[in-house]
């Protein structure tokens, strides 16, 4: 079966909800834990105005902190339950491409995540980072919902 599983995150209160019963089902079948959040990257110029160094310096070490923060919710997932858990924190305005990636990078056989995220009204209209994922991984998906 699967012995390998990539858990996404985003902070939300269904992607924390996807990682319990992440972990719980690694445990199950004795398979280990990625831990992946993806933020996006900080661009300089925003409708040809350019954001201070500093501004963009504070939003990124924001983000950072954001995503360490929703990590350690999965390494202590891991830790109560006995699964081994790696994490991973990358910077990617692609939110479905760095998941597949990572995915694919680690070796892992299922990527396992919650069927949606903070992006509200706008996932629908141009499609959620589940559906994107779902669409382009050959990685197998399981969807929290």
């Amino acid at each position: 079966m699967f012995k390998h599983i990539l858990l996404p995150t985003d902070g939300s209160e269904l992607s924390v909800a996807a990682i319990g019963q992440g972990v719980r089902f690694a445990k199950s079948i004795n398979a280990k834990v990625t831990g992946l959040c993806v933020m996006p990257h900080q661009h300089p110029f925003l409708y040809e105005t350019e954001i201070p160094m500093s501004a963009l310096q504070e939003a990124a070490k924001r983000f950072k902190e954001l995503a360490h923060t929703y990590l350690a919710a999965i390494e202590k997932a891991g830790k109560e339950m006995g699964v081994p858990v790696d994490t991973v924190y990358e910077i990617d305005d692609s939110t479905y491409d760095a998941i597949i990636r990572v995915a694919e990078q680690k070796g892992c056989d299922l990527i396992m995540m919650a069927s949606h995220g903070r992006r509200g009204v706008q996932a629908l209209l141009l499609g959620s980072e589940t559906q994107k994922v779902l669409t382009h991984s050959k990685i197998p998906v399981l969807v929290y919902r």
